[in-house]
């Protein structure tokens, strides 16, 4: 297995970031629609443009079979960069071999290389086999204060419907 961090103008690449996102789009755990091309299309120059945005990939011989994109975000608590993994896509066939391990901790290098205090990721509530996942990598639920609970991710969506 080759672990890379990916290279937005690189043709190769792109067409891993492409079908590995598309693949991920269409699994229940990434909602189970298909995205559209011009989405798939934009989406690494779009990456390239956004300021300290990285994609890991993991190829076996030529075929891509998992990826991590991060996005940097800043905590005002503690003054310092955090690293906020947004997609993690193992293609079904290489699941259950270790690679989003492996993906969370070429995530955790590259935060640890950027001076980040941490790293946030958000989980669907039903999908128990990427919780547990991440709770093997030391990752668990955020609060502030137990009587106050958890943090909840929320969303406003602007899309056109």
């Amino acid at each position: 297995m080759q672990v890379k961090l990916a290279d937005y103008r690189a043709p190769k690449d792109r067409a891993a970031i492409e079908m590995l996102m598309a693949n991920y789009a269409l699994d229940p755990m990434g909602g189970g629609e298909a995205l559209p091309d011009e989405v798939l299309s934009g989406l690494c120059d779009a990456l390239a443009g956004v300021a300290n945005a990285a994609t890991i990939l993991i190829f076996e011989g030529e075929a891509p079979v998992a990826l991590a994109t991060v996005l940097q975000g800043f905590s005002t608590f503690k003054c310092k960069p955090l690293l906020n993994i947004h997609d993690v896509i193992v293609l079904p066939e290489y699941r259950g071999r270790g690679l989003a391990q492996r993906l969370m901790l070429e995530v955790e290098k590259l935060a640890r290389q950027r001076g980040c205090c941490k790293l946030t990721l958000e989980v669907l509530q039903g999908n128990t086999v990427a919780q547990a996942v991440y709770q093997r990598c030391g990752f668990a639920a955020y609060e502030l204060d137990p009587q106050q609970g958890q943090a909840l991710f929320w969303q406003k969506d602007f899309s056109e419907h």
